[in-house]
């Protein structure tokens, strides 16, 4: 349950950290490369560790944790952060958390399974509850074709994680956790720092030193240990368990976007987030 809710923590502080980053002038893609950066020793080490006296893995495997680590740590993460441009680091938080419905509905569209009465119910919980907090956003900002654009970036971002998830079961049982968590993170490095080469000139790099204290902060406090705490939280009380402690991540990032960002904090916004964090448990539950 401690592992849960670091994980919670540091994932939903994030969002905190990258608006406050924004501020300084320093673009999406930048931001996503010195977070990664930060975290890349970390990930050498353990992907070393994990996979010193590990059986070999074949291309199959490989082209696999390539899919997956693009997927779920390169397009998920370049996608949010796109959409922070946008959007209040609230609602982002709610949307994100959809993750677990869209697996839901990814096994009725890819493997024709059908939907309980119980997981209807929760589907409708959880979007009645982003209409909510969409509508706070909506009503509190000057442009809503912001408020559009950015909430269209962070969804395409928990449908490319809820991708990652639903692959990745399967890897992680012939790999490992740590495995393969630290090789999908790799790939996902290499793909973020291709596309900085790609589109970035090197001077960008040169940013004020609150934009490195942060991005190390990113690379650390909001990747690095919720990815491990998270898969300790999993193997030691289960998936669903974690998901259900997990639930005080939205509430968390509201707060603290409330306390350091004076972000907008209405009925409409809590009320979204009550719906959600319903939905999300009835999902999750056994």
């Amino acid at each position: 349950m401690i592992f849960a809710v670091i994980a919670a923590f540091g994932f939903s502080f994030k969002a905190i950290l990258v608006k406050l980053a924004y501020p300084y002038g320093v673009d999406a893609v930048t931001l996503l490369a010195l977070r990664m950066a930060f975290a890349l020793p970390v990930f050498l080490w353990v992907g070393f560790s994990a996979s010193r006296n590990a059986p070999g893995m074949t291309l199959r495997d490989w082209l696999a944790v390539a899919l997956l680590g693009t997927l779920g740590y390169y397009g998920a993460s370049i996608l949010d952060f796109l959409g922070l441009k946008y959007i209040s680091a609230g609602l982002e938080r709610l949307i994100l958390f959809t993750y677990p419905t869209l697996t839901l509905l990814f096994g009725v569209v890819l493997h024709g399974r059908a939907i309980s009465r119980r997981e209807a119910v929760a589907l409708g919980l959880c979007y009645t509850g982003i209409a909510a907090a969409f509508a706070h956003d909506l009503h509190f900002s000057g442009d809503t074709a912001a408020v559009w654009i950015g909430g269209g970036f962070v969804f395409a971002s928990s449908v490319s994680y809820a991708l990652y998830l639903s692959g990745s079961a399967g890897m992680i049982a012939k790999l490992g956790a740590a495995r393969f968590t630290a090789l999908a993170m790799l790939v996902s490095t290499a793909a973020i720092g291709g596309h900085f080469l790609a589109t970035q000139p090197l001077t960008t790099l040169v940013q004020p030193w609150p934009v490195y204290a942060l991005g190390a902060a990113m690379g650390m406090f909001c990747t690095v240990l919720p990815v491990f705490a998270q898969s300790a939280a999993i193997r030691r009380i289960g998936s669903g368990q974690a998901v259900l402690v997990g639930m005080v991540g939205p509430l968390l990032t509201i707060v603290f976007a409330w306390l350091l960002l004076d972000e907008g904090f209405s009925t409409a916004q809590m009320a979204g987030v009550a719906l959600v964090i319903a939905g999300v448990a009835t999902v999750s539950r056994r």
